[in-house]
């Protein structure tokens, strides 16, 4: 098992990195908020790793601390929950804020997160909320308010935003350099 990595930065995406580790490059899915951390193409960087096994998917995903990789594999032992939606999870909310959104029952905070609906939320909330009181005393902030979820809200609107943003522009650049080679040649 990969349990970390310590490597130089490659390149950065929406959800991922390129890791150069030795010889290979692998490519790590990582949280926002740990992703606007990491820094620029070569840059030292660790992290924490989880190695996510299927038949069909073999996918290796990084964490800054050892708190956000412990809470991933919380998420994903719920039945219903995978990576992508657990990655989601924690890029739209830090570790604590997550944490303290589960523990005092706050459902509705959950289900703003794009691809989860109130129902699944309800279920990681009824799963995690024993194992996290025991796991985060001391370390959950208090519990998030309506005005925090509206917050929450509005930026991960912003997010997906700016995601289609960033395709959009890059598929411009590509139909642009595409036709000014068609041009040219």
């Amino acid at each position: 098992m990969i349990v970390a990595l310590e490597g130089i930065l490659e390149s950065r995406g929406i959800d991922s990195a390129v890791v150069k580790v030795g010889p290979l490059s692998l490519q790590i899915y990582i949280p926002g908020f740990t992703l606007s951390q990491l820094g620029v193409a070569g840059d030292k960087v660790y992290l924490h790793t989880h190695l996510y096994l299927r038949e069909d998917n073999v996918a290796l995903y990084g964490f800054a601390s050892t708190e956000e990789l412990a809470l991933f594999q919380n998420l994903i032992s719920v039945s219903g929950i995978g990576p992508k939606i657990a990655l989601a999870l924690l890029s739209t909310l830090n570790p604590e804020q997550l944490a303290s959104a589960i523990v005092s029952g706050n459902a509705e905070l959950l289900s703003q997160v794009p691809g989860l609906g109130k129902k699944m939320a309800g279920r990681i909330v009824l799963e995690l909320k024993g194992k996290l009181e025991k796991g985060w005393v001391g370390v959950i902030a208090p519990a998030l308010v309506q005005e925090d979820a509206d917050v929450v809200a509005a930026l991960t609107s912003l997010v997906i935003l700016s995601r289609k943003l960033l395709k959009l522009s890059l598929d411009y650049l590509l139909l642009r350099s595409w036709i000014w080679k068609r041009r040219s040649g």
